[in-house]
């Protein structure tokens, strides 16, 4: 071989490929040191250090080595990291070469090279497809005490670490005109007719360098090598300010409205940035696009026959790509075996590399075309031996190729070869234009599918298929095709695309030369033939999966475990389907194919969760109050995401119950201020806001009139009550929407599905506003003063201290510039006294805070928490979360009678069951306070007839809520009772077990304090 030169036993060709024979790189594979050169995959790295077996496969556990050159590799999995930055099943060939890389391969005990559940392979007979549904029936017990335990410790292809791994990832968001996937050819083209017409585009492609097939082929376009005019094309790309270049980058999914989710892989820093800081290691991009177009290339494929899993068996492609993108040569000795033109190609590649062609298999006959007979004549010209008509039937070598069997027109003969490139055609990769459900069309003219067409049921909205992606395989084809969509979808968004001349290429594509000219699946001889190399399926497992009636493509699928790996089928589905139609008799658009779903290649769950660790997994939302909160000394708790005081506590208090008790009675007797940001607040706006409004709420809301507020039960659909709040009516267009604290992202979620799933005919847009608003409750006989105080400088002030119970007004207050703001003010009340809310946008809530708290101290009053809004609610027997428990429903809690008659709401139907409509039986809201000596009452404990034994059995009910009240000088307690509105004024024993308290208390009606609402109205 010539032109080639040797490391540790491995093969480089010198002067060949793109790699950085200046920067060399080592890294470890299975514990032993290598070297390689920056550009390197891993996989290059290891063919060109002479390491051929890789992994083992999953089920018998056989030497595989090295097959592909892209994401649809099935073999090389490597578990990739130290410690807990170990990542299993990461593919070798898209494995970029770093400094100090460390691999381990997987799926093998002890050692890759000696794997002693190989023996699984001479057992290969008996451990077909199903064979654990039909093995492990008998005895029964045998199941839970030998098979299970074996079973899980033999499955499985990677180990996952148990340690955390606490390295940077980001997740990010971008928005685009077009969204160009794919960097080969046509995606070039598109994104360069996006840029020259202004469009903000965006080019994603997975590999590290754009260019596509154009990196791994010898091909000229404009009479130079292909890559001199993709790197000008990227200098044109890289001066445009509307273009984002994203290499390293998998749009792994297609969602509603034009979402793309995108994986970014990212370089490690050499060195570290300053600081001690660290780089992410990926990113996951949430892309808003426009439009986008489709450049995503294709895929070769295999040719099942007996051995072609032996390592030294790899596609085309691959065998091409490593020689001229990655200067490494597979094989000393190479043989060729495809049904297209395309092992003409790999062969000239080949020798051009100085590299050993021993025999091209074509299993077309010359008959076929005069197109054909030239090529086979051109072959023998240069010297090489051409097999028309053959079939490669077989392989042999230990640990690696060693010979090919071919059959030949009835002879059979053997060809030494260390490397055997195989090509049985190209599928166009279409998953992302079918993850909106879309069926993707059978091309017979070049044995692939191909997308749905565009306004088919389930074809993505905006999604431009282009390239090779499309069934174009010539790289004019290509280019013509991108920029013929890109003007197309650009045109849509009335871009004016200029004219993009399009230099000269050959007719030789970046992903073959031309279409597969006759179709071949798989060869029949005595062996096992693989189709799927990750889950060892073979073509025999196929055949029985037909044999006992499995012939739907999907029942297919999970019957033999195929296209079920990490590689999800790209390599094999369309092989398996097409070799499934021939055993049923059926031709391939009959038989189908699978559905393709997000993700197309595996996504680590930590880069989807990016930053969701520690207060990234639950952020600490502070209020605007927060540092008057700490300088007051203020005891802070946690409400839902919130952080939120529970008391202030005042000089010589030295419980928090003398704080509490305190500031009961400052509300009761002049005014506190209290910071209910943290209440969700969300808005409904649109002509359809009020029918949703109706529809979400189980009392009526359509008839409210703007300026009005009103109180509302949200059910959740089987009946029982969600949440409780009020709903402001802004304007005819826009309501207000108030949550509990704990509640406000259930019940948002709870609001999009319903406007989604439920009622997707209103006019309607949702809109979380919790955090753009600073809210302060303004309670106590004095209320009105503190807002005279403060609202010195509003024209209407007369107005807004008169507003009715239950109404709002928008006016506007000015900073200290002068500059006027929007505020809101609420005649509302959840402490039972005259009571207002202040609403202001949260930057002025800082601020607006400082001023309530000391107006409100000069009058006598001042900032009160949680442990005091407790009590004050409790008194007035008001609700929260302790008494929406989910398991109450309206009647429980005493509000039946809000439940509209008419028209329809979620959760009617389910509200209407006997079981919950009637209230005989029940536990119902009722008020406790205590008899006996003992004169605490405890949240949590358990009430009993007073004769009763304390047992669960006996038990009628519980306290959810329960406190000391300073006003009414006694405890108080709000309970769900058996029947309880028909048990007022009986007495009953409450047991708290845990804090072994034992007293008698009194049923009566869950408002203790001014029932008629008399304070609150003023």
């Amino acid at each position: 071989m010539k032109g080639r030169a040797r490391q540790n036993g491995g093969c480089r060709i010198v002067g060949a490929g793109r790699i950085d024979r200046n920067r060399p790189l080592s890294f470890h594979f299975d514990g032993r040191l290598y070297r390689g050169f920056a550009g390197d995959t891993l996989a290059s790295a290891l063919l060109a250090n002479g390491v051929r077996v890789v992994g083992r496969s999953f089920k018998y556990h056989r030497p595989r080595g090295v097959f592909s050159a892209g994401s649809d590799e099935p073999n090389a999995l490597m578990e990739i990291g130290e410690g807990a930055a170990a990542i299993p099943n990461q593919r070798a060939t898209i494995q970029e070469l770093r400094p100090g890389l460390s691999a381990r391969s997987q799926n093998r005990w002890p050692r890759l090279g000696f794997d002693l559940l190989a023996a699984n392979d001479f057992a290969s007979g008996f451990l077909g497809a199903g064979f654990y549904y039909k093995t492990f029936m008998w005895p029964p017990r045998f199941w839970e005490r030998l098979y299970e335990p074996l079973i899980r410790r033999a499955a499985g292809l990677g180990r996952l670490g148990t340690l955390p791994d606490d390295r940077p990832r980001e997740k990010a968001h971008a928005f685009c005109d077009l969204l160009v996937i794919g960097g080969g050819p046509a995606g070039l083209v598109a994104a360069l007719a996006g840029a020259r017409a202004g469009a903000d585009v965006i080019l994603a492609d997975e590999d590290f360098e754009f260019g596509g097939r154009l990196l791994a082929e010898s091909e000229e376009i404009a009479g130079r090598p292909a890559m001199e005019w993709v790197d000008g094309v990227l200098r044109e790309l890289a001066a445009h300010p509307n273009v984002r270049l994203m290499p390293r980058t998998t749009v792994t999914g297609v969602y509603d409205g034009g979402l793309y989710g995108a994986l970014e892989r990212l370089p490690p820093a050499t060195p570290e940035p300053p600081g001690g800081a660290r780089r992410p290691v990926e990113c996951f991009w949430r892309i808003r696009a426009r439009r986008a177009v489709l450049a995503s290339g294709a895929l070769e494929r295999t040719i099942a026959f007996p051995g072609n899993d032996r390592p030294g068996v790899m596609l085309c492609s691959a065998v091409r790509a490593y020689v001229n993108r990655w200067g490494v040569a597979p094989g000393r000795r190479t043989a060729i075996f495809g049904n297209s033109d395309d092992i003409y190609r790999t062969a000239r590649d080949l020798e051009a590399a100085g590299m050993t062609v021993v025999a091209i298999i074509d299993s077309r006959d010359a008959a076929e075309g005069d197109g054909l007979r030239d090529r086979v004549a051109a072959a023998g010209a240069r010297g090489w031996r051409v097999m028309r008509g053959a079939v490669v039937e077989g392989t042999t070598g230990r640990g690696g190729l060693r010979r090919v069997h071919v059959f030949r027109r009835g002879r059979r003969e053997t060809v030494a070869a260390d490397c055997l490139a195989v090509s049985g055609g190209w599928n166009p990769v279409i998953h992302l234009s079918c993850h909106h459900g879309g069926r993707p069309v059978w091309n017979p003219a070049i044995a692939g599918f191909v997308p749905p067409a565009a306004g088919s049921p389930g074809a993505v909205p905006g999604l431009h298929p282009a390239g090779a992606a499309l069934g174009s395989y010539s790289t004019r084809g290509a280019m013509k095709s991108g920029y013929f969509r890109a003007r197309l979808a650009l045109g849509e968004l009335d871009f004016q695309v200029p004219v993009l001349p399009l230099p000269r290429a050959g007719g030789g594509g970046s992903v073959g030369d031309g279409a597969t000219a006759s179709p071949l699946w798989a060869v029949e001889a005595r062996g096992h033939a693989w189709i799927d190399l990750q889950n060892d399926v073979t073509t025999s497992d196929i055949r029985r999966a037909a044999q006992e009636a499995m012939t739907a493509v999907e029942h297919m699928k999970r019957y033999t475990t195929q296209g079920m790996g990490t590689d999800q089928g790209k390599g094999s589905s369309v092989l398996a389907l097409a070799y499934l139609a021939h055993v049923t008799g059926r031709d391939i658009p009959e038989t189908g194919i699978t559905s393709f779903r997000p993700p197309y290649t595996p996504v680590p769950i930590a880069a989807l969760g990016a930053g969701g660790q520690g207060e990234g997994f639950a952020p600490h939302r502070h209020l605007p109050s927060a540092a008057d909160c700490a300088r007051r000394g203020a005891a802070m708790v946690e409400a839902g995401l919130w952080h939120r005081p529970a008391y202030f506590p005042a000089e010589g208090e030295e419980t928090w119950r003398q704080t509490c008790d305190r500031e009961v009675a400052m509300v009761r007797g002049a005014v506190g201020v209290s910071d209910a940001t943290s209440l969700g607040k969300i808005a409904l706006r649109g002509s359809g806001a009020a029918a949703f409004a109706d529809y979400v709420y189980a009392n009526r809301m359509a008839d409210l009139r703007p300026g009005r507020v009103r109180y509302g039960l949200m059910l959740r659909e089987d009946g029982h009550v969600m949440d409780d709040g009020t709903l402001a009516r802004l304007d005819e267009e826009e309501f207000l929407l108030t949550t509990t604290t704990a509640a406000a992202d259930e019940v948002l979620r709870h609001l999009e599905f319903a406007a989604q799933a439920r009622r997707p005919d209103l006019d309607l847009r949702i809109c979380d506003e919790t955090e753009q608003w600073a809210q302060f409750a303004l309670a106590g006989p004095r209320v009105r003063d503190l807002l005279g105080r403060l609202l010195t400088g509003v024209e209407d002030l007369p107005d807004l201290l008169s507003m009715p119970f239950m109404t709002l007004r928008r006016f506007e207050l000015r900073d200290g510039s002068g500059a006027r703001f929007p505020a809101r003010l609420f005649r509302i009340s959840f402490s039972g006294e005259l009571g207002y809310e202040l609403a202001v946008p949260a930057g002025y809530g800082p601020a607006l805070w400082s001023q309530l708290s000391a107006a409100a101290s000069e009058l006598g009053g001042g900032p009160y928490g949680l442990e005091a809004l407790n009590v004050l609610r409790i008194e007035k027997g008001f609700l929260t979360h302790a008494e929406i428990d989910g398991r109450t429903t309206a009647g429980d809690l005493g509000f039946g009678r809000l439940l509209r008659r008419e028209g329809d709401f979620i959760g009617r139907v389910m509200a209407e069951r006997p079981g919950l409509a009637e209230e005989a039986g029940r536990e119902q809201l009722v008020g406790l306070r205590p008899l006996g000596a003992v004169r605490q009452l405890t949240a949590g404990a358990f009430l009993f007839e007073p004769g009763a034994r304390p047992v669960a059995a006996n038990a009628q009910g519980h306290v959810t809520s329960a406190c000391y009240s300073p006003t009414l000088e006694s405890s108080l307690a709000l309970a769900l009772l058996r029947d309880g509105r028909a048990r007022l004024g009986e007495t009953l024993r409450m047991v708290d077990h845990l804090r072994r308290l034992d007293t008698l208390c009194q049923v009566e009606a869950p408002a203790f304090f001014d029932p008629e609402g008399v304070r609150a109205r003023g």
